[in-house]
C-alpha cells in the first residue's frame, strides 16, 4: 500500500513502527493500529488519495478494510482520529494561512489554533468557539468535531462561524461548499438534492428527534441545514432563540437557504475531507470581569442560571467540590501552573474562600461568570448587577474578583485541575469515556445526585471530578482509573451504560461537544429512534456509499467499528 500511494502523492507516506505506534492513539481510550500514515502536501494530494481509495475499495483481497481517516492534532477524545487503514495527517504541510481579509480568514486544516489565534488577535479579532485545549488543537479538528468552549453560551459553536469550505468528497472531487438559496439546491448536484429530499421527507421525525438542549454533537446534525429566516441584532449576528440563552449564529442570507456546511461540520470526516476552511471572526472583548459564586445547594442552580443569563454573560462555567478539594490537596503544583514563585501569595489569595467556607459551609459547586464591556466600567457594571441580584439568595457565597490574578486563579482551576490531578496520581491513567454529557440546566439538580450515586459505586477503582458549562447544562466528567485493574473494561462499559441511560432519561444528549467517534456511536441507538438511525445511515450512503471515509464513526459497521463489542475490544491500557 505504501509504495502504491507514493506513486500518486507529492507528500510523505510512512509505515515505520514508531509512526504507526504514534498514530494508533488520539486522546481517547483506544489503541487501533493503521496500515500507513500519509502527510499530504496540498489539496491535489488529498484528491488523488481519495480517488485511489475509491477505485481500490472493491479489492478486498489486496486491500481489506481500505479507508481514510483525516487527522490533525490528534486531541480527539472520542476515538474519531484513529483507524485501521490510512491516516491522513494535515499538520506537517497543510497548515498555512490562505487569506485574511476583514473579519474573514481562510486556513488549511492542519494549522494549530495557537498559531491561528496569534494572527487574529493582531487584528483584535477572535474565533470565540475556541476549546479548553486551544494550545494543542488544530483548526481541522474544530471543524470535524464542531468544537465549542467556555464562550459558546454567548457566541455559539464552530458551525456558526463557517462561511465557506473546500471539501474533497468520496469520489475524490474537491468542491466549494457555502450557503445557497433554497431555489438553487437542484442545480448543485445529487448530494444536495438527496440531502434536501431526505430532510423534507422526514421533517416530523427529525423535528421530534432533536434533543431539547443547547448543544448536541450526537449523530449527524441535520437540524440546521435548511433555514427559513434570520433575525439580526445590531452587531450583525443572526440570533437563534434556544433554551438557556441567546445563541449567535452565522449571518447568511436574508431568506431561506441551504447550508451543507452545517452537516459537514461535526461529521468527523465521515462525509468529506475539508482542505480549506473560511471562518468568520468577531472582535475580542478588551475588558472583562469575573464573578465567582459558591453554591451550597445544587437545587438552587436552575433559578440561579436563569437569573444570570438575563445579563448575557460571556461565560458561565463550573466545577464541583471534588475538583476544588483535589486542587487544595496539590496546591504546590497548582502554584507552578500559575507561575507563582511565592507560594504563600497563593495561600493568602485563598483566604476569602476559606472565610466564606467557614461562614457558609463548603460549596457543592463553584460557578464562574464572566462579563465583557466596551470599557472596564461597563464590564464591572454588568457584574455588579448580577452580584446585587444574587445576594438575595440564601446558601450562596459570592466573590467579585478584583484583578487579573484572581480571575486567572479560578480559570486555571477550571482549565488545568484535572491535568494537575493526573500528574500527581502516578498509578492511575486518564481515560475519558463519559466525558461530555448535557442536560437542560433545570435538570442538573436531579442529574448530579443520580450521577454521583452511579460513580460512587466505583470510587475505590476510579477517581473522578465534574466540571463544565453550567450555563447550558454541559458537564465534563473527568475519570482516572488504574490501568492494571483486571476488570477495567467491564467497569467502563457498566458506567457508560448507566450514565448514558440517566442522561437520556432526563432528555439530554450523550455528547454536547466531544462528538461520537468510536466511544459513543454504539449508544446512538439508545438516544434516537430506529427511524433516525436509518436516516443517519442514509446520509452516510449519500456521501460515501463505499464507506471509505472514517468508517465506524456516526454510523456503525455490523460486527465492526461503531459497536459495543468493537469498543470493548480496542480499549487501550
Amino acid at each position: 500500500m505504501k509504495e502504491e500511494i507514493k506513486k500518486i502523492l507529492k507528500g510523505d507516506v510512512e509505515d515505520g513502527e514508531e509512526t504507526l505506534l504514534k498514530y494508533s492513539h488520539d486522546a481517547s481510550i483506544f489503541n487501533i493500529r493503521p496500515k500507513v500514515v500519509v502527510f499530504p502536501k496540498d489539496s491535489l494530494d488529498v484528491q488523488n488519495l481519495v480517488k485511489w481509495a475509491s477505485e481500490n475499495s472493491e479489492n478486498k483481497v489486496k486491500y481489506p478494510n481500505l479507508s481514510i481517516t483525516a487527522r490533525c492534532a490528534g486531541t480527539d477524545m472520542s476515538g474519531g482520529a484513529v483507524g485501521e487503514s490510512i491516516i491522513v495527517d494535515f499538520t506537517r504541510y497543510m497548515n498555512k494561512l490562505i487569506k485574511f481579509e476583514g473579519n474573514k480568514i481562510t486556513v488549511q486544516p492542519g494549522m494549530f489554533y495557537r498559531d491561528f489565534e496569534k494572527l487574529t488577535l493582531e487584528k483584535g479579532l477572535i474565533l470565540p468557539c475556541f476549546t479548553a485545549s486551544k494550545t494543542i488543537n488544530a483548526m481541522g479538528g474544530m471543524f470535524g468535531n464542531n468544537s465549542a468552549g467556555e464562550r459558546t453560551l454567548k457566541y455559539g459553536k464552530t458551525e456558526d462561524y463557517i462561511l465557506e469550505t473546500k471539501v474533497v468528497f468520496a469520489d475524490g472531487v474537491e468542491k466549494v461548499v457555502k450557503p445557497i438559496p433554497l431555489s438553487e439546491v437542484s442545480k448543485q448536484g445529487e448530494v444536495y438534492t438527496k440531502v434536501y429530499d431526505l430532510i423534507k421527507n422526514n421533517e416530523a421525525e427529525i423535528k421530534q428527534a432533536k434533543p431539547d438542549v443547547h448543544k448536541n454533537s450526537a449523530g449527524y446534525y441535520i437540524w440546521n441545514v435548511i433555514r427559513n429566516q434570520n433575525l439580526k441584532n445590531s452587531s450583525g449576528f443572526t440570533l437563534l432563540g434556544v433554551p438557556g440563552g441567546t445563541h449567535a449564529v452565522q449571518n447568511s442570507l436574508d431568506s431561506g437557504f441551504f447550508d451543507l456546511n452545517r452537516l459537514l461540520c461535526g461529521s468527523q470526516g465521515t462525509l468529506g475531507i475539508a482542505t480549506e476552511i473560511t471562518f468568520r471572526l468577531v472582535p475580542e472583548p478588551k475588558h472583562t470581569r469575573l464573578l465567582v459564586v459558591f453554591l451550597r445547594d445544587i437545587k438552587l442552580l436552575p433559578n440561579l442560571v436563569n437569573k444570570i443569563l438575563k445579563y448575557n454573560p460571556q461565560s458561565l462555567e463550573s466545577y464541583d467540590d471534588k475538583t476544588f478539594l483535589l486542587v487544595v490537596k496539590y496546591i504546590r503544583g497548582f502554584a507552578k501552573l500559575l507561575g507563582l514563585k511565592n507560594f504563600f501569595k497563593l495561600i493568602f489569595s485563598f483566604w476569602p474562600e476559606a472565610f466564606m467556607t467557614l461562614r457558609n459551609g463548603f460549596p457543592k459547586l463553584v460557578l464562574l461568570i464572566e462579563f465583557t464591556g466596551e470599557s472596564q466600567k461597563e464590564a464591572d457594571g454588568e457584574a455588579q448587577k448580577v452580584l446585587k441580584d444574587l445576594k438575595k439568595i440564601k446558601k450562596v457565597g459570592i466573590r467579585l474578583t478584583k484583578n487579573a490574578f484572581e480571575a486567572k486563579k479560578y480559570w486555571t482551576i477550571r482549565h488545568e485541575a484535572f491535568n494537575l490531578i493526573r500528574y500527581h496520581l502516578k498509578k492511575v491513567k486518564s481515560m475519558p469515556f463519559i466525558d461530555d454529557v448535557i442536560v437542560k440546566p433545570e435538570k442538573l439538580p436531579e442529574f448530579f445526585p443520580a450521577l454521583y450515586k452511579i460513580l460512587n459505586k466505583y470510587k475505590k477503582r476510579m477517581t473522578f471530578a465534574v466540571g463544565g458549562h453550567s450555563g447550558d447544562g454541559n458537564m465534563h466528567i473527568y475519570t482516572l482509573v488504574n490501568p492494571k485493574d483486571p476488570n477495567l473494561k467491564e467497569m467502563i462499559m457498566e458506567v457508560s451504560d448507566q450514565v448514558y441511560d440517566l442522561v437520556i432519561k432526563l432528555g439530554g444528549s450523550i455528547t454536547a461537544e466531544h462528538n461520537d467517534g468510536l466511544i459513543r456511536t454504539p449508544y446512538l441507538a439508545a438516544m434516537y429512534s430506529q427511524k433516525m438511525i436509518e436516516i443517519f445511515k442514509e446520509i452516510k450512503e449519500i456521501f460515501d456509499s463505499k464507506n471509505i471515509l472514517n468508517p465506524g464513526k456516526k454510523v456503525g459497521i455490523e460486527g465492526g467499528a461503531g459497536t459495543k463489542e468493537y469498543l470493548e475490544t480496542h480499549i487501550a491500557f
